[in-house]
């Protein structure tokens, strides 16, 4: 895949597809950084509460009314998952320009031997931003990095994952105590594959419950209490 080649066709689109507003584009951009970042896979996962953070949406309804009508814009093939462990699937489009196709897949298996037989005294570099049109990404095995994500080093590395969240130190001990108690095990008894995922999860439900048990400011009581009078009402009195 050819960064430069695919980006220019997707801004080619935009030119001339009048639907679009910047929200799409926005949320298309942070998607397409997401692409490249999994070296343009065929297909990828998603959390919906980074891509909203990235492509600056602050609602939900805006955030699935933009990723659902890129899908049916055929921007993108959206997938959406209620598994709070794995979040939804998006199989990008690839938009080719007029002169010259696109071309070029990744290949997990030629990645998987490339693992195997990196030099050892080589130290890896870690880069994220593109050069010259090409995804750059970290070495590092995928499911290594999974596995070291069961558990949370201590309490204050959950207080400041849920700062950079929004919530505030009292629901990450909340969250860290319960789960400690549990010894880091779901409700049905299955340990704990990512508590980031397990987290988000836990914020997205204190939202929800949050919205839900909002007072309603108009009690009946008072509208009744308006309406009441006295009988003993000096009338004498000038107004």
């Amino acid at each position: 895949m050819n960064y430069i080649k695919l980006l220019n066709a997707a801004f080619e689109r935009f030119y001339f597809d009048d639907r679009l507003n910047p929200t799409h584009i926005s949320l298309y951009m942070a998607l397409f950084q997401e692409w490249n970042s999994s070296r343009f896979a065929d297909e990828f996962y998603v959390n919906r509460r980074d891509l909203m953070r990235v492509a600056k949406i602050g609602s939900k309804s805006t955030y699935h009314r933009c990723v659902t009508e890129l899908d049916a814009w055929e921007y993108l093939s959206y997938f959406p998952s209620n598994n709070p462990y794995k979040g939804s699937k998006i199989k990008m489009s690839i938009i080719g320009t007029s002169d010259e196709p696109v071309t070029g897949q990744y290949n997990p298996i030629l990645e998987q031997l490339a693992e195997q037989y990196h030099p050892i005294r080589e130290p890896v570099v870690y880069q994220h931003r593109p050069i010259n049109g090409q995804a750059l990404v970290s070495t590092i095995n995928n499911t290594k990095q999974v596995n070291n994500n069961k558990q949370p080093k201590g309490r204050q590395a959950v207080i400041i994952f849920f700062n950079e969240k929004g919530f505030d130190a009292d629901e990450g001990k909340k969250f860290f105590d319960h789960y400690e108690a549990n010894d880091w095990k779901t409700s049905d008894g299955n340990a704990v594959r990512d508590w980031q995922a397990l987290a988000i999860n836990w914020m997205d439900r204190t939202e929800l419950f949050d919205q839900e048990n909002k007072p309603n400011k108009k009690e009946a009581s008072q509208i009744k209490d308006n309406l009441r009078t006295t009988k003993n009402k000096d009338y004498g009195q000038p107004l």
